[in-house]
């Protein structure tokens, strides 16, 4: 971590060396095994499945060496932060070959060295099976695989690749070099220049120009400048900042250093969300290790640079992600938002000139002042450039993390890289942006995901949490779920917010439980309409995306909801109720799994579902292994989503 005597680098020439040098060393390395310790993995065993393999590695020692394979010489092994494909792991890969093995187990470990290590085979029932709609078939390395090789990571270049706690494995993948040119070859504007002409724009939802940000605190700035870098990432289903703090924490601090130098800022904020433990744990162990080797503190490598960084960890509010409130948040006061013509790169925390930016702005920093400002903005769009990350989740088949360049559409995020909807089933919608997006249907399918695209179409960027949803999704529900999340996470301090979520709630519950009436809709949209142009931050602003946009593309749900009682995706429980059909052999499984016992009949014979007992929970439907269970709405059988 220090220079080769023990001591902090003391100048760019010494941290340069030390680079060279581990670079060296690493290049001697035949090949590296890498157990993904991402949180679904770890979850999973992933801790188990690397202490089992470093036990095997060991057992077989002698073996390994005969075949010219030494531990730490030319061979190594450790866990990484998430690999992506989170509904593949627990995963294991080894590099240079870059052989990929998918739902691994402790006990697997001794087939992977006996096999593939010492024999060159691979492990057959570890590989990735595509999709029949790709052909089947095994696939040995993850360059081939259309979720890997569709992708281009920029903010996500190192995760999955470095051991978050190495500094020198950070070092050995081109680390703090964007940094060491920064401070040494450029000047601060230099900096902000490039940052600028790179096109970056916010990766947290906004999407506002970061050069020009840094660039307007400098105009205003007196004694000092705050930096502050928001993981406070509150969307559900969303997960990239936390990929990002918790498998490649140093990338996060060298983009800090860098935005700091650019702007003379010496004091600097990391806001990290409560939930994340790891990313906290990552985050300290790093500032930890930077401080001692002289990369943080006072007189940063001789150049007399100043940085100190912290940590704070937010309280669960999920407002608190809007930047004043999470800079009066920081301060001590409760998590609560300014007028927007109190701009923060003029008064800010503490009222002084600060600058905030999210995790994944920050990690793309050091790769355009390593690689250049024209590389970033050759990738894109004209208005939006370079790449994003997002978190595909919902019934698509490869939930993950992944990172695709602006401009791709939904189709190829969805089922090129996502591998579709699970069980074939009918795309219905994604929304796009957290529980402030939008929800689009199949109809969009090939917009072209950027900033203004996406807003355009009723939705949003946000931080990239993109949920998929198929025909199994009422939009009303999907609505009213939202609208209820947000009634918790609103600060109250403004009226519209505040009281407009609790009657759109109060009116979308009405129209889920079949007491809906005509005039309801128009209400809801005056009321997302006097929300939008009056609450006082983003959250009440944008909060009706979810209720405008499904009444936009879904209408006629809404409207079978009001006027039929019908809802077609047979989810809502006042609407729908449970019919046997003449198909049941008398299995009693489901009679078995009734908590309230309202399914009556003898083994062998057609079973009956009394409707004053049964309470629409869906067990018995999802227990019966013969689909004799119906959904009936509107007196109407309903699949999940279409009247029959």
């Amino acid at each position: 971590m220090t220079s080769s005597n023990g001591k902090p680098f003391g100048s760019v020439k010494n941290l340069l060396k030390r680079a060279e040098k581990i670079l060296k060393e690493r290049k001697k390395l035949k090949q590296e095994i890498r157990v993904c310790a991402g949180p679904g993995c770890i979850a999973l065993g992933a801790k188990d499945i690397h202490k089992e393999l470093c036990k095997q590695l060991d057992d077989h020692k002698k073996e390994l060496e005969a075949a010219g394979l030494e531990l730490n010489v030319t061979l190594s092994e450790k866990c990484t932060g998430c690999h992506g494909m989170c509904e593949a792991g627990p995963i294991v890969t080894i590099e240079p070959e870059g052989t990929f093995y998918t739902g691994v187990k402790p006990r697997d470990t001794k087939k992977i060295v006996e096999k593939t290590l010492l024999k060159d085979q691979l492990v057959d029932p570890l590989l990735y099976q595509l999709g029949h709609h790709r052909g089947g078939g095994k696939v040995k390395h993850y360059a081939d695989i259309p979720f890997y090789s569709l992708q281009l990571r920029v903010a996500l270049r190192k995760v999955g690749v470095v051991d978050p706690t190495n500094f020198d494995d950070f070092l050995a993948e081109g680390g703090f070099q964007a940094f060491a040119k920064a401070i040494a070859e450029m000047t601060p504007e230099d900096v902000i220049d490039q940052v600028e002409k790179s096109g970056l724009r916010g990766r947290g939802g906004a999407g506002f120009s970061t050069g020009r940000k840094w660039r307007s605190a400098l105009r205003v700035k007196e004694d000092r400048v705050w930096l502050i870098c928001n993981g406070d990432e509150g969307d559900p289903g969303a997960f990239m900042d936390r990929a990002i703090m918790e498998g490649d924490p140093y990338s996060v601090l060298e983009g800090m250093m860098i935005g700091a130098y650019a702007l003379g800022a010496t004091d600097a904020w990391i806001y990290v969300r409560h939930e994340y433990p790891l990313a906290v744990e990552h985050l300290q162990m790093a500032i930890d290790k930077l401080t001692n080797a002289g990369l943080l503190g006072e007189n940063i490598l001789g150049t007399g640079m100043t940085l100190n960084v912290r940590i704070s960890r937010g309280g669960g509010a999920f407002v608190c992600g809007e930047s004043s409130a999470l800079m009066r948040s920081l301060e001590g006061k409760v998590g609560e938002p300014r007028a927007k013509y109190v701009r923060s790169v003029e008064k800010g925390l503490h009222d002084e000139p600060t600058v905030l930016n999210n995790v994944e702005t920050f990690t793309c920093v050091p790769a355009i002042i390593d690689k250049g400002a024209e590389w970033f903005a050759s990738m894109g769009r004209e208005k939006s450039k370079g790449t994003k990350a997002f978190s595909l989740v919902g019934k698509v088949k490869h939930t993950g993390l992944i990172e695709v360049p602006m401009g791709r559409t939904l189709r190829e995020i969805i089922f090129d890289i996502g591998g579709g909807i699970i069980d074939d089933r009918p795309f219905k919608a994604v929304q796009t942006g957290g529980p402030s997006g939008g929800c689009l249907p199949a109809g969009k399918l090939n917009l072209q995901v950027d900033f203004d695209t996406l807003a355009d179409a009723g939705a949003m960027m946000g931080s990239g949490g993109m949920i998929v949803m198929d025909d199994h999704t009422c939009m009303v529900d999907v609505a009213k779920y939202f609208i209820n999340f947000l009634i918790g996470e609103s600060c109250g301090k403004c009226v519209p917010c505040r009281e407009g979520l609790y009657q759109l709630y109060d009116l979308l519950n009405k129209i889920t439980n079949g007491e809906g009436k005509p005039g309801d809709l128009e209400t809801i949209e005056t009321l997302c309409h006097t929300m939008e142009v009056a609450s006082l931050c983003a959250l009440g602003k944008s909060a009706p995306y979810p209720v405008t946009s499904t009444i936009k593309y879904f209408r006629e749900e809404y409207e079978e909801h009001i006027n039929d009682g019908v809802c077609r995706a047979g989810v809502c429980p006042k609407l729908i109720v449970y019919h046997i059909n003449d198909d049941c052999n008398g299995c009693e499984v489901c009679r078995k799994h009734c908590p309230t016992n309202a399914i009556t009949g003898e083994k062998k014979k057609l079973h009956v579902i009394d409707p004053d007992l049964c309470i629409s929970c869906g067990i018995c439907k999802s227990v019966c292994k013969f689909d004799t269970i119906d959904i009936m709405s509107g007196g109407k059988i309903v699949s999940r989503d279409v009247v029959a």
